[in-house]
């Protein structure tokens, strides 16, 4: 089996304005807003050309910071994960450009997200 890259992150925050300072003040971040359902979504491309890239995403459901890993096929990935001991927490979804992603939890409680990027075409 072949190493999964790990390729996106995703902060999310009741404060967006505050974690966007807060971030480019610490690494030089800069934001672009993508807007997005329930709220911002604030994209970045963070650490250039040797980083990956992520976003900020308002939410009102808990603070967290959640790296996601690009796969093959998110369904395999989720049942391979339950197989290891960890759950899925949200089921693979299609966003409307063709992205699939899905949440998980290790067994040690730890959240991760796993995707596929839309087809090209």
């Amino acid at each position: 089996m072949s190493s999964t890259p790990v390729t996106w992150f995703e902060i999310g925050s009741d404060r967006p304005d505050e974690a966007q300072r807060f971030y480019s003040e610490l690494f030089g971040w800069s934001f672009d807003e993508q807007g997005g359902p329930g709220g911002s979504y604030r994209q970045t491309a963070a650490g250039g050309e040797r980083g990956i890239g992520g976003a900020i995403r308002d939410t009102d459901t808990g603070n967290y910071a959640i790296f996601y890993a690009q796969v093959a096929d998110v369904a395999e990935t989720c049942r391979r994960a339950e197989t290891a001991g960890g759950t899925v927490l949200t089921a693979p979804v299609t966003t409307p450009i063709g992205l699939v992603r899905a949440l998980l939890r290790d067994p040690s409680g730890n959240l991760l997200g796993v995707f596929t990027p839309p087809a090209e075409g």
